[in-house]
């Protein structure tokens, strides 16, 4: 196997291109005396909000947090339902068993790796209080659909957002379409901290509030608990390396943007399944995913040229042992099944090399079979 020539993200190069900045940034928040709180997180803060196009903005400790906390601002527990992708990363799955709920995973849409809208009315009971979508690999849902049967049925609608930094549907900004939605910034996020952090933003005052209440201990005045909080809340460090690369997040998902162009005329008449872009969406390509039934083969081609791929998401989160409880047979959801054995993520990040892409390209046109015409 040959030395590794192009890596699946550089977090490295992220660094060197904005590193006089986040200096500058983080020798700021050390000499600010503020190590919790304060005014790098509040500046952050209205600058997500802004850029999000949403009211309101609160910063939380992680992403996973920022979808439990989102469930409990809504009341949502214990012998509750919440809609979710069958298809995702588990973390969705986690955040509604951490408030005591039941997630019920509904396939993805024929040609598509997002929850199938048409499919979800079905499953929708007495118990169910909110549909949780997933913008996964920074591919919008279709939020209009999925907020209209939600207030067909007076459901909320709690949107995982954590790979979709940026992205538009019909010309909006994810960021305000469902009652909350809640963000990741794990460091290979499109916009990623220097560690672990999260948000949720939202139109609903209230709601906001709340997040912000429950993630300090259930406080709002200090040593005064309303109720049973946890400790989540957004570094100052964090938020200050956050806001120099929000000033940079377009510019980069242009850059992912411009290779996932690439990547889709050049290996169009392959055979291997490209992702689909629905008219109305503007996704900023987290990820660029390809599928096929020889995924193992294939990565282990590209491996073998110095190209590192990861599978997006191996095992589905039905069949994890985590979930086991549930007694979701195998077979039970066979799309999920089928793509967690055939999806192959490419390289796509904003630092990719022009010479990196077309290595890529080189290495999958000459392993990958061109499509039959006959």
């Amino acid at each position: 196997m040959s030395e590794m020539r192009v890596p699946f993200l550089d977090l490295k190069a992220a660094y060197s291109e904005l590193g006089h900045e986040l200096d500058a940034a983080l020798l700021r928040a050390s000499r600010s005396g503020w190590y919790i709180g304060g005014g790098e997180v509040e500046s952050f803060e209205a600058d997500f909000s802004t850029y999000t196009e949403a009211k309101y903005c609160v910063g939380v400790g992680n992403g996973l947090d920022a979808l439990t906390l989102a469930l409990r601002a809504l009341d949502i527990g214990v012998g509750d339902e919440v809609i979710v992708p069958s298809h995702t990363f588990i973390a969705t799955w986690l955040a509604v068993s951490a408030v005591g709920a039941k997630p019920i995973p509904v396939e993805p849409a024929e040609g598509s790796y997002n929850i199938d809208v048409a499919s979800i009315e079905r499953f929708i009971t007495p118990r169910t209080k909110a549909i949780m979508p997933v913008h996964l690999y920074g591919m919008p849902a279709d939020m209009d659909a999925i907020c209209a049967l939600a207030k067909k049925h007076g459901l909320a609608v709690v949107e995982d957002a954590a790979q979709a930094h940026g992205a538009r549907v019909r010309g909006r900004k994810i960021g305000s379409h469902g009652d909350v939605v809640a963000w990741s910034f794990y460091p290979g996020k499109n916009l990623g901290a220097l560690g672990d952090g999260g948000a949720i933003t939202t139109n609903n005052e209230a709601i906001a509030s709340r997040v912000r209440e429950l993630g300090n201990y259930g406080s709002s005045v200090k040593y005064y608990n309303e109720e049973r909080g946890v400790n989540s809340r957004l570094d100052p460090i964090q938020a200050a390396a956050l806001s120099v690369k929000l000033k940079y997040l377009d510019a980069w998902n242009q850059r992912r943007q411009a290779i996932a162009k690439t990547y889709s005329q050049a290996l169009g008449g392959l055979a291997i399944e490209l992702p689909n872009v629905p008219t109305w969406a503007d996704p900023v390509w987290h990820l660029y995913v390809v599928a096929t039934p020889e995924r193992d083969a294939l990565q282990s081609q590209l491996a073998s040229a110095g190209v590192q791929t990861l599978i997006h998401y191996p095992v589905p989160p039905h069949l994890q042992k985590a979930y086991q409880i549930l007694d979701i047979k195998s077979g039970s959801l066979p799309r999920a099944e089928r793509l967690a054995k055939q999806v192959l993520s490419l390289p796509i990040g904003p630092h990719l090399a022009a010479s990196d892409v077309e290595h890529v390209l080189s290495v999958l046109t000459s392993v990958c079979p061109v499509v039959s015409q006959s």
